[in-house]
């Protein structure tokens, strides 16, 4: 079967890589692809924006896709699914009306007040000043959280007020664009963040690996927020006794309040918790398509065969699958990103070190690369690679992932030199 990968990142290049492994599939094609996917075999890319829906609908429907998988959050929010199905193509990810769980915090607020999901205590404002009186009342730390889509970028973990209503002036005077027509404050919530990535029917739900992300750009967990700076899985902070709590009270909840609305979810859902001192947990969001970095982490370590979870998903047959399947060990990727990221940085400059960080045993999922007029791969984004190790505990998976990481180069490469700090004590 040929199949069509929606989306340019680290997540479709894993996707793409993973599809690949199986005997079944006889290409993938990426739109648009990266510097990776272009030199893959098996893989081909396909220049079309994300939101030409209906030159993707064309392609598909004239060289015979079998399957189409978006990764990206923006277009399933705006439509995709719906548009695909309508000309007679198998897409796995959520219509348009389900992908506003991610699309619209507060939409996603009201789903689990109605499903009793745990989440933070919230309000939603739509202007300023009512927004900033609401923050004088409840003190200082405060999440404030423009409402829309913002690319991971739109939370700011406030420490005190003058530094929330200066996020919310920000907020409504256009950083975010149309993102920031609302805002969502929350209580801010201490302990760990682990990302619950699940594949759903609509009827069944089956979490996969769970994996701990390191969201901030600087070691120790400082600076900015970013889109992920490095992953690990499984994380051992979601123990078997958590986990069962996840499915029951999280996963299961949401699943059936989506069906009291309606809503055919078919796709990933993908909870991000965090984890208190004591062991309990709240939901901080949802998200409605493969997580980034998680899934580079987490496919790795998958032996199921992807399709056969994908498939199963789209004719509404999860129930009927067996247990999903997992290598031993552990994953773990590294974020190689362009100096200045999450600011303003330079696109264009060459990466060199592919096959030496390969003999490392690494593996370098592209995210922000391209391919220039000569061929060589060269960055095109904020975060450029993704360089995965496995082993049979974190401290071999991370050391695989080291050192294929300082194997490339490029001019002002920034990594985090302490991804899994947790884990390795």
């Amino acid at each position: 079967m040929k199949v069509l990968v929606i989306g340019n990142g680290g997540r479709e290049h894993a996707l793409a890589w993973k599809l690949l492994q199986s005997d079944k599939i006889e290409q993938v094609v990426c739109v648009p692809g990266n510097g990776g996917t272009a030199t893959m075999p098996g893989c081909k890319n396909l220049p079309l924006a994300v939101d030409d829906f209906a030159g993707i609908s064309e392609y598909a429907v004239n060289n015979d896709i079998s399957l189409v998988i978006v990764g990206p959050e923006v277009p399933l929010a705006e439509g995709i699914t719906d548009y695909l199905q309508n000309q007679g193509l198998m897409v796995f990810g959520p219509n348009k009306e389900g992908a506003q769980i991610e699309a619209s915090k507060a939409w996603a607020k009201a789903l689990m007040a109605e499903a009793g999901v745990p989440t933070a205590k919230s309000a939603v404002f739509t202007e300023a000043a009512p927004a900033k009186a609401y923050i004088q009342s409840a003190g200082a730390p405060i999440v404030i959280k423009a409402d829309g889509l913002a690319a991971g970028k739109g939370v700011t973990v406030a420490e005190t007020i003058a530094q929330a209503e200066a996020a919310i002036e920000a907020i409504f005077q256009g950083q975010f664009g149309s993102a920031g027509s609302s805002v969502v404050i929350e209580e801010c919530l201490v302990g760990q963040e682990v990302s619950i990535l699940a594949i759903t029917d609509g009827l069944t739900i089956r979490p996969l690996l769970p994996a701990q992300d390191h969201k901030r750009v600087g070691e120790g967990d400082t600076g900015d927020n970013t889109g992920g700076m490095g992953a690990y899985a499984p994380a051992p902070i979601a123990t078997p006794q958590l986990m069962a709590r996840v499915q029951t009270e999280v996963l299961e909840r949401t699943i059936h309040a989506l069906q009291a609305r309606g809503i055919d979810y078919r796709g990933i859902l993908y909870a991000g918790l965090m984890i208190s001192p004591d062991g309990d947990f709240r939901v901080l969001e949802f998200n409605c398509r493969f997580g980034d970095p998680e899934t580079q982490v987490i496919l790795p370590m998958l032996e199921t065969p992807l399709e056969d979870l994908i498939l199963a998903c789209i004719e509404q047959q999860l129930g009927n699958m067996p247990p999903i399947t997992w290598k031993q060990g552990a994953a773990a990727t590294v974020v190689a990103a362009s100096g200045g990221y999450p600011g303003e940085y330079i696109k264009g400059k060459v990466i060199t070190g592919f096959a030496a960080a390969q003999t490392a045993g690494a593996t370098v999922f592209h995210a922000g690369t391209r391919l220039n007029a000569v061929q060589e791969v060269v960055t095109d984004g904020g975060r450029v690679l993704n360089v995965t190790g496995l082993g049979e505990d974190f401290q071999a998976a991370l050391s695989q992932a080291y050192a294929g990481i300082k194997s490339i180069q490029f001019d002002e490469m920034y990594y985090r030199r302490d991804i899994g700090y947790r884990v390795l004590g």
